[in-house]
């Protein structure tokens, strides 16, 4: 269903558009040094990781996943009552 290569290939893009490496990121996250290495091998990575590097990066995770093309945080409009 979900493409590791491309999970890891859309968060090497966003690494990069938004001037980072991927081991200071990784560094800064606490995470392996080797996790999008391992990620795009076929390796799982814990769905705590994933929404770690997409808030990182200011991305959705629906993005990383695949499931759409907009990188943009979906956030709910907020329905103000009128008084």
């Amino acid at each position: 269903m979900y493409n590791a290569q491309e999970i890891a290939r859309r968060i090497k893009i966003q690494t990069k558009e938004h001037g980072y490496t991927l081991g200071n990121m990784l560094s800064e996250l606490e995470m392996g040094i080797n996790s999008i290495s391992h990620l795009a091998k076929g390796q799982e990575m814990s769905y705590l990781n994933l929404a770690k590097i997409a808030d990182y990066l200011g991305v959705s995770t629906d993005y990383l996943l695949g499931r759409t093309e907009n990188p943009e945080i979906n956030l709910p409009v907020k329905n103000e009552s009128k008084k």
